[in-house]
């Protein structure tokens, strides 16, 4: 499964896959694809440092990326206090009162409120960057449009590769203007912040738009014969991140969470703004469902519903409130049904591949 983009960054299958778990990212890269590891939950540059320097003792030297959170539009001189002013007091309202519905307790009062939507200020990634580029990171990734040029020139000075993710043509040329390097052409059945543009049509007109930039195909692929056909329509590669939540190197820390994900259907998600104000797929849940309701106040826009919501979600999660318990996941949860470690995906999808190369070939009268 090699293609130039493998080649030229020295990997055995064009595999790549996101995931905010160290463990998952350094196996996929030992499996023979290209692990890449979620920055956005480590506002601690010292906690990211801590795992980058695991990702080097568990990677065999082998290559590995980064991916960061930089949003297209800068807001300067605002503080997060400033910032949660702005949420209405209505909303807050709504939040006690659907927790209370379902009984959830409150945190401990040692006890964090867990993931804040402050991962997502741009001097947040700005302060990881200063760490990661004194790792051998070959790809640095930025899931919110183009990087600042600053920091797409600092990449290319360090040898690092710049990828984007990109819900239509439009936006893959704006990321070839911005002098990216591989754009990810990312689909509507994609767990988390996706356009409204399925799979089969995205990639191929993303293909058209930055040629002779690769690209990766991302949104709803979970087996071989999608990467084989991903391929066909002319990506250098695939770009999975729902698949790794079920393998058995993943850090979910909630066996309820995990059962969810292995019982839920490819109807079963949602493109819902109930997490962070923008709409990213997720599980269908009690809470979603409450979100989206018309008789409810509604979501904010980021950055202000990430900020209204860290607590009660860090809640949910904590106390397991199996109804409102959920995590962006996309379309292909549907084949997530069973637990295996990254390397029996990896093989799954090899093996997927080459059957689905071997009909091909049958159909165009190459077989043996």
């Amino acid at each position: 499964m090699k293609t130039e983009l493998s080649r030229t960054l020295g990997i055995e299958h064009a595999i790549f896959g996101f995931t905010p778990f160290p463990a998952v990212a350094a196996a996929l890269t030992r499996a023979g694809g290209f692990g890449v590891l979620g920055a956005v939950r480590y506002t601690d540059p010292g906690e990211l440092a801590r795992d980058l320097d695991w990702m080097q003792d568990h990677t065999d030297g082998l290559p590995y990326g980064l991916d960061v959170v930089m949003p297209a539009k800068k807001v300067e001189g605002v503080s997060e206090a400033e910032v949660e002013a702005m949420i209405p007091e209505e909303h807050r309202a709504f939040v006690r009162a659907t927790l209370a519905k379902h009984g959830v307790p409150e945190l401990a009062e040692d006890e964090a409120s867990g993931w804040r939507i402050t991962g997502w200020m741009e001097q947040v990634a700005r302060n990881q960057l200063d760490v990661a580029f004194d790792y051998p990171i070959k790809l640095l990734a930025n899931a919110l449009g183009s990087p600042p040029p600053d920091v797409v020139a600092r990449a290319h000075d360090h040898g690092v590769l710049v990828a984007a993710l990109a819900g239509s043509a439009r936006h893959a040329r704006h990321h070839a203007d911005a002098g990216i390097d591989v754009v990810v052409a990312q689909g509507y059945e994609a767990g988390g912040h996706t356009g409204e543009i399925a799979s089969m049509v995205l990639t191929p007109e993303v293909v058209d738009a930055v040629s002779p930039l690769p690209v990766l195909a991302a949104g709803g692929i979970g087996s071989g014969e999608q990467i084989a056909a991903g391929l066909a329509l002319g990506a250098q590669g695939v770009w999975l991140g729902s698949i790794w939540l079920t393998t058995t190197e993943a850090e979910l820390h909630s066996r309820a969470l995990t059962a969810k994900l292995l019982a839920a259907g490819s109807g079963d998600t949602v493109r819902s703004r109930a997490l962070t104000g923008k709409p990213a797929r997720q599980l269908r849940t009690e809470w979603t469902d409450a979100w989206d309701d018309p008789a409810g106040p509604g979501p904010l826009p980021m950055p202000l519903q990430g900020l209204l919501v860290a607590e009660a979600v860090s809640r949910i999660q904590r106390h397991e409130v199996e109804p409102l318990l959920g995590t962006p996941v996309g379309q292909i949860v549907g084949r997530m049904n069973s637990e295996r470690s990254v390397q029996q995906v990896v093989d799954e999808l090899t093996r997927g591949f080459e059957k689905a190369v071997d009909r091909i070939n049958r159909i165009a009268g190459r077989s043996e």
